[in-house]
């Protein structure tokens, strides 16, 4: 299949005019390494501080922290782009963003090449897990990629996507054949192309240009260099794919889609709606490849009158448990929201009681972080911490669970048999964590990565190791949980990867 031929936009008017005046010989006058060693640390040349964000002018080489970086811009015209020194990216200080060039890319990849020595020191300092390599930023990508880590280490994932390009050949082939029009890049086929990369045993980080230009085609209305929100992005990929995979498949049927996106992610939510009246049951099913949570509300804030506590200055904390229940607790819908009742045939006043009937093989929480009002027209964080447990029990959030707790003994058939669940484990271990930090409109996500029971953190290009306690003090926004039985397989078949992956 012939690779589709895309350009990557200018994305910087500033970076544009510097490459006119002086070229991708520019990239080479830097006089500093990229990536310093220990022995030659760079100082801001203002205030000499060493540590924090510093960046080197392209021009002069000068370098400054971010805040003195604009008193150099502000004397010196023309020397707005610079590289992020940790980074090495890209970074104008007029637009006040990362940008991305494919030159530069490409120059840092050659400078980056490390020695043997070097090689066996950055091995002691990361583990050499197959499948653990940077993504890097092509401006305002860490939404991307963030998600895109956490995908390519999905277990169940892995065999499908390293070996899908051959039948999405092979059926293209007989679209050809039966007179079929051309189509755009397959998303699917530059999912594959990142897991191949991802696993090729290459170290040095990866640039997903091609995946974000596909995504880019078939999502039309989100392209550009927008900071996008990850868990759209996530929710708008497995759509694409879906529709890819099965272009005729309705989706007003419950489980009988068999694509790799419903077989991996896909469960079924039920919701009972109870009329308050004559007790009368109207059930509903919907298919869903996320779970997305309220924070638990703030229960504690209020104090009795005439008594002070310390608590209520305290950071409020949720826990994910706390959410699963506020998810399935029962809610007594208001009086605008009277539903019509069958058996009295008129709108009565009724109780709804969501419940999770059948749980996917990968399980994905969302936490619903940003609040937005239409009326009042703003929108804003929750900068509230969730404490989630790595091993996780669902057996209380099933259907057959909440029904046995809602009528105890006096349990009698209802449409819909919830027998079929016990087929599937109900127990969970968490192998990833996309986290967002700062504000809504300067935020930046990273993703915690579960492998081995070691834990790192995917920062863009970089990854380095972290303990359990970073992990559980990040703002977690959407967490991903895989059956018990699929993780300890994927801990025993780790070392097979090499041997099995598609050239």
């Amino acid at each position: 299949m012939a690779s589709t031929s895309y350009q990557t936009p200018m994305s910087c008017s500033h970076l544009h005019s510097f490459k006119e005046n002086h070229g991708i010989t520019g990239y080479k006058s830097l006089r500093i390494p990229i990536k310093p060693s220990k022995n030659s640390v760079p100082r801001c040349s203002f205030c000499s501080k060493t540590l924090g964000r510093l960046y080197i002018c392209l021009i002069c080489s000068e370098v400054n922290c971010s805040d003195h970086f604009f008193i150099h811009i502000q004397s010196n015209d023309g020397h707005e782009i610079s590289v992020d020194v940790e980074r090495s990216e890209l970074y104008c200080f007029l637009c006040n963003d990362q940008v991305y060039d494919l030159d530069f890319d490409k120059f840092i990849e050659i400078r980056r090449k490390r020695t043997r020595k070097q090689q066996k020191l950055a091995k002691k300092e990361v583990d050499q897990y197959w499948g653990l390599r940077g993504m890097n930023n092509l401006g305002n990508t860490c939404f991307m990629n963030s998600v895109l880590q956490a995908l390519v280490h999905t277990p169940p994932l892995k065999n499908h996507f390293l070996g899908h390009r051959e039948v999405c050949r092979l059926r293209r082939r007989r679209r050809r054949a039966a007179g079929g029009a051309g189509e755009v890049s397959c998303l699917a086929c530059d999912l594959d192309g990142v897991f191949s990369a991802v696993f090729s045993g290459e170290r040095m980080p990866y640039s997903p240009a091609q995946f974000l230009y596909s995504w880019w085609q078939h999502s039309t209305t989100l392209a550009g260099y927008e900071q996008q929100d990850a868990h759209e992005f996530f929710i708008s990929m497995l759509d694409r794919i879906h529709e890819k995979e099965q272009p005729n498949h309705s989706n007003k049927g419950i489980g009988d889609c068999h694509c790799i996106v419903h077989k991996v992610f896909a469960g079924i939510l039920r919701s009972d709606v109870t009329c308050t009246i004559c007790g009368f049951t109207s059930t509903t099913y919907d298919p869903c490849v996320d779970i997305s949570l309220d924070l638990e509300p703030n229960n504690g804030s209020s104090v009795s009158a005439g008594k002070s506590t310390k608590q209520s200055s305290n950071p409020i904390t949720s826990t994910l448990m706390g959410c699963l229940d506020h998810f399935t607790r029962p809610e007594k819908l208001g009086s605008d929201q009277k539903l019509h009742c069958q058996n009295c045939q008129i709108k009565q006043d009724s109780v709804k009681q969501m419940s999770i009937r059948k749980l996917p093989l990968v399980l994905c929480f969302h936490i619903k972080r940003f609040e937005h009002s239409l009326i009042q027209r703003t929108s804003k964080k929750i900068n509230q911490y969730v404490k989630f447990p790595f091993s996780l029990d669902m057996t209380s959030y099933l259907s057959s669970s909440i029904i046995r707790k809602r009528f105890g003994t006096r349990i009698f058939a209802f449409e819909g048999d919830e027998s079929e669940v016990s087929s599937l484990s109900s127990e969970f271990e968490i192998f990833a964590v996309v986290s967002h930090m700062g504000q809504m409109e300067s935020g930046h996500y990273v993703t915690y990565l579960r492998l081995r029971d070691q834990w790192y953190r995917c920062d863009d290009a970089w990854i380095t190791k972290v303990d359990e306690e970073i992990v559980k003090a990040s703002q977690a926004y959407v967490m991903y949980y895989v059956q018990k039985v699929l993780y300890h397989k994927e801990g025993t078949n780790m070392n097979s990867y090499p041997s099995s992956r598609c050239c």
